[in-house]
């Protein structure tokens, strides 16, 4: 059902409010990429690239990955658009098996929410990366004013510390980062970057 909407909602997926979240975010991720020009790098949930794709100028290498089709193939056809040579897609769900890749950094920008098992999927993350990897993190912070049968309502700090120490994770830095109106589900939120090594 999910992807369903994903797929139903690519081709407008870009609006400028999901634009101008986006450059915020990246503000926040690009500087937790400092030195990783040889590092290989996923973007899981990437949807259209508005993150992985602005990523691609300070690693190594891009991988896009997503389970909708639709969201992929706008990706695709940013890539050359944008001038750029380093980045690839592939289509998959974590969720439901996990091919053979490995990385050093995975980014992973509004996705967490959207997966209901939130341990398995920490794993699963933490099984592609590099000894020394870095999962890195975006979400919004928890809110009691959101309630959706689909979607967490973000995230404790001392839960996610807790599940990513329980999954192996080394250690974890988390901060809020920034307070928007009407950002999650048409709530004012905040969001946190939770930066963990492998």
């Amino acid at each position: 059902m999910e992807d369903n909407v994903f797929e139903q909602i690519a081709r407008k997926y870009d609006t400028e409010e999901r634009i101008e979240l986006a450059n915020v975010i990246l503000r926040e991720v690009r500087t937790e990429l400092q030195h990783s020009k040889s590092k290989s790098l996923i973007d899981y949930g990437s949807g259209t690239g508005l993150i992985g794709l602005e990523l691609s100028d300070l690693v190594d290498s891009v991988l896009l990955v997503d389970s909708s089709k639709q969201m992929l193939e706008i990706a695709k056809t940013k890539i050359p658009k944008k001038g750029i040579t380093n980045s690839k897609v592939l289509l998959s769900d974590f969720t439901k098996g996990v091919p053979q890749l490995k990385t050093d950094i995975v980014v992973m920008s509004l996705v967490l929410l959207h997966i209901p098992e939130t341990k398995k999927i920490l794993h699963e993350l933490f099984s592609i990366l590099n000894d020394g990897g870095k999962l890195i993190m975006v979400d919004f912070d928890k809110n009691d004013k959101v309630n959706h049968q689909k979607v967490h309502n973000g995230f404790t700090h001392e839960f996610l510390e807790k599940i990513l120490s329980e999954v192996g994770f080394k250690s974890t830095k988390i901060k809020t980062f920034y307070h928007g109106n009407r950002i999650f589900m048409n709530q004012d939120a905040s969001m946190f970057i939770a930066s963990s090594t492998k």
